[in-house]
């Protein structure tokens, strides 16, 4: 699975430490995530995408290989 969480704080002139505040996340699990080391929980993808106003599918891509 890859994301454009990236794309998205750059958008909304975001850092990595805005996001995971307004979340209630490390940075460090936004720098996972925006690495593909790790895949948030549905609860965390909702937040995430509603924060951006954009569609989930918008923000995470499932790959054939998934």
């Amino acid at each position: 699975m890859t994301n454009n969480i990236k794309v998205q704080r750059a958008i909304h002139n975001m850092t990595q430490a805005d996001l995971a505040e307004k979340i209630s996340v490390s940075r460090q699990t936004i720098n996972a995530m925006e690495k593909n080391k790790y895949v948030p929980s549905t609860v965390l993808a909702l937040k995430i995408s509603k924060l951006f106003k954009v569609l989930v599918e918008d923000l995470f891509i499932l790959e054939e290989n998934d």
